[in-house]
C-alpha cells in the first residue's frame, strides 16, 4: 500500500490526556497514515447539582476520596493524564460534531452522520473517547473501529483501569488494542501488553503502562500500511481464532464496602514490610553450583554474598583453561551507581574477588562478554548514556577499553547476543516512551557481524511485549540441540523471577518463543528475588535478592 492511509479519530473534546497527544504526534510524524477525520461527541453532559453529584455517588465516596488523594500525593515527572489541546496537531483535518443516540450505557451514531463518516473513505477509526459504540459505526471504515482497553480482557473487563489490579495485588497489568463488536471488550485483539502492577499508587500504574500502549496504535498502523487491508486482516482473524471464555464479574467502580475491605489488608501488608525494614535488608548477591550439566535444583546452590555496602548481580561466565572469570555489576550504596567487577573461580567452586575492571561516569550493569575473532568483548548496560556501547579486552581479565558505539539514541537495557545461522542476533529490552519501562518489551535486531553499527530491526519489534518474559536475563545457551533464551520475570515486581524460553524460530522475518520452565524464589525463605541465569562449562550460576540482618 504506497499511499497514507486514512484515519478518523472520535473525540469527546480536542483537549485530550498527554498520551493521546503523544500518539497523535507520531502519526502526523510518519509515513504510513494521516488523519484525515476527526468526530466530536456533541452529547450534553448535564450539570449535576452538588447535592445530585452526593446523591450518585454515595456508595463510592471512598473511592472518590482516594482518587483526590493520590492526585495531591503523587505527581510524576511525565504526566500521561496531563490535558493538551489537539489543535495545533489538526489544524487542516476536518471535523464534524455527532449527537450519538444514547441509551443507558451505549451511544448509538444517527444514521445521517454514517453517510458523513462513510464519504470520507476511512481505512481505520480510533476510537478515544464516547461511551460503547453500537450499530453501523462499527462497519464505517474498512479495517473497523480500533479502541484501547487498559487492563487485560481475559480477567478485567470493565474498570476503572488500573485500579483493580492495584487493590486485588494482581501481579501484572494488561492493556489491549482491539477492533471493537458488538459485544464489551470481546473484539478481536490487535496488540496485548503486560505490565509490573504498581503495589500502591494506582495513578503511578496507570502513568507507567499507559504510557508504553500509545505506540501500540503506531505499530498496528504501519503493519496495515505495509502488508495491506486483506492480509492485514486475515493475519488478525488467524491471531484471534481461538475460543476464549470470560468468567470473572464485570468490574466497576469499587463500593465503599468493597474499597474499606481491600485498604485494610493491602494497609496491614504495608506496615509488616516496614516493620521488616526496620531489622533486616535486601541484598543481591552470587549463588551457584557446579557440576557435569546444567544444574537444575536451586535448593542445591551455594552462596557468595558481598560485603554488607554493595551488591553483586547480573553474573556472566567467562571460561579459561580450568578457571571461571564470572563478570558482575558491583554497585556500591554510597555511590548509587554500578560499575564492573569481576570473580575468579576454580573448578572446586573456591574463589578469588580480582576487584573493578571497567567504570565510567554513569552506570554500568550486565557485563555481557562474548568472544569474536580471538578476542573478547563486553557489552555493558549503558541505558543512562543512551547508547549501546562495546569494550575490548586488552589484558584479561581486568583492562578493557572502548571500542565503539553500536547503537545510538536508545534506552535500551540487558543487550544479549548470539550467533546462529550465519547472523549475529541481538536481543535488548527497549523503553520507546519517556515514563515507560525498559522491562516490559523485547527488541530483536540482526547484522553480520557483532561489532556492526548498522543492526537491522525486526519487522516483528516488539517479539515480546510482557513484563513476565521480555527483558533478558542472561547468555543464550543450548541443551539437548535447543535453544534457551533467559528472560525476567517482573511480575509482582522488578527481578521476581526467570523464564526460560525456548527458541523455536527465529528468521529475519518471523521470531517464535516458548515459555518452557521457570525459577522462582521459593527454595529459600531468605531469597526474596532471581534475576540472572548463566552457565558455562559446568559452573551454574544465578543472582538473588537475599534477606540479611542489618
Amino acid at each position: 500500500m504506497s499511499e497514507k492511509l486514512k484515519i478518523g479519530l472520535m473525540l469527546d473534546s480536542t483537549n485530550v490526556p498527554h498520551w493521546v497527544h503523544l500518539m497523535v504526534e507520531k502519526i502526523n510524524q510518519s509515513n504510513y497514515a494521516k488523519i484525515e477525520l476527526v468526530i466530536i461527541n456533541g452529547s450534553k453532559i448535564s450539570k449535576n447539582t452538588i447535592l445530585s453529584k452526593i446523591k450518585n455517588n454515595r456508595n463510592y465516596f471512598l473511592y472518590k476520596i482516594y482518587t483526590k488523594f493520590e492526585n495531591k500525593i503523587y505527581t510524576p515527572k511525565l504526566d500521561s493524564f496531563k490535558t493538551y489541546d489537539l489543535k495545533n496537531e489538526l489544524i487542516n483535518v476536518k471535523k464534524f460534531t455527532v449527537i450519538p443516540k444514547q441509551t443507558k450505557y451505549s451511544d448509538w451514531i444517527k444514521p445521517e452522520d454514517i453517510k458523513k463518516i462513510l464519504d470520507n473513505d476511512l481505512d481505520v477509526i480510533v476510537r478515544l473517547g464516547f461511551r460503547i459504540l453500537r450499530g453501523e459505526i462499527l462497519k464505517s471504515a474498512k479495517c473497523g473501529v480500533w479502541s484501547f482497553h487498559h487492563g487485560d480482557n481475559d480477567v478485567n473487563r470493565g474498570g476503572p483501569a488500573g485500579f483493580w489490579e492495584v487493590f486485588q495485588n494482581h501481579p501484572v497489568t494488561g492493556s489491549i488494542l482491539q477492533i471493537i463488536g458488538e459485544e464489551l471488550d470481546d473484539g478481536k485483539v490487535l496488540a496485548k501488553s503486560f505490565s509490573t502492577t504498581d503495589p500502591i499508587l494506582v495513578k503511578r500504574n496507570c502513568n507507567n503502562y499507559y504510557n508504553k500502549t500509545l505506540s501500540f496504535l503506531p505499530r498496528k498502523l504501519k503493519e496495515l500500511h505495509e502488508l495491506g487491508k486483506d492480509r492485514f486482516l486475515e493475519k488478525v482473524e488467524k491471531e484471534n481464532e481461538n475460543i476464549k471464555f470470560y468468567s470473572n464479574r464485570l468490574y466497576v467502580k469499587p463500593t465503599n464496602s468493597e474499597f474499606f475491605r481491600m485498604s485494610c489488608s493491602n494497609f496491614g501488608k504495608f506496615l509488616k514490610r516496614n516493620l521488616e525494614n526496620t531489622y533486616s535488608f535486601e541484598q543481591w548477591g552470587l549463588l551457584f553450583d557446579i557440576k557435569k550439566e546444567i544444574s537444575k535444583s536451586m535448593w542445591r546452590y551455594k552462596k557468595i554474598l558481598p560485603p554488607k555496602d554493595r551488591f553483586w548481580a547480573d553474573p556472566h561466565i567467562v571460561t579459561i583453561d580450568e578457571n571461571y572469570f564470572i563478570f558482575i555489576e558491583e554497585y556500591l550504596y554510597n555511590q548509587s551507581k554500578g560499575h564492573i567487577a569481576v570473580i575468579k573461580m576454580d573448578k572446586e567452586g573456591n574463589y578469588d574477588y580480582l576487584g573493578k575492571v571497567l567504570e565510567k561516569d554513569y552506570h554500568l550493569s550486565y557485563p555481557f562478554v562474548f568472544e569474536f575473532e580471538n578476542n573478547f568483548y563486553m557489552i555493558p548496560e549503558t541505558a543512562s548514556n543512551n547508547n549501546i556501547e562495546v569494550y575490548k579486552c586488552t589484558d584479561f581479565p581486568k583492562k578493557w577499553e572502548y571500542h565503539g558505539e553500536i547503537m545510538n539514541n536508545i534506552n535500551a537495557v540487558d543487550t544479549t547476543i548470539f550467533n546462529h545461522n550465519n547472523k549475529w542476533w541481538m536481543f535488548t529490552g527497549v523503553k520507546e516512551n519517556i515514563g515507560g519501562s525498559n522491562s516490559d518489551e523485547l527488541f530483536l535486531f540482526y547484522a553480520d557481524s557483532p561489532l556492526s553499527n548498522k543492526w537491522k530491526p525486526h519487522p516483528k519489534n516488539p517479539i515480546i511485549s510482557d513484563v513476565r518474559q521480555a527483558r533478558p536475563a542472561g547468555k543464550i545457551f543450548s541443551f539437548k540441540g535447543d535453544i534457551y533464551r533467559p528472560s525476567q520475570n517482573s511480575s509482582k515486581f522488578y527481578g521476581y523471577g526467570i523464564s526460560i524460553n525456548k527458541i523455536n524460530k527465529i528468521t529475519t522475518t518471523e521470531y517464535e518463543e516458548t515459555v518452557i520452565t521457570s525459577i522462582l524464589p521459593n527454595w529459600d525463605n531468605k531469597i526474596k528475588r532471581v534475576h540472572t541465569f548463566g552457565y558455562d562449562n559446568g559452573l551454574s550460576i544465578i543472582d538473588a535478592k537475599i534477606k540479611r540482618m542489618k
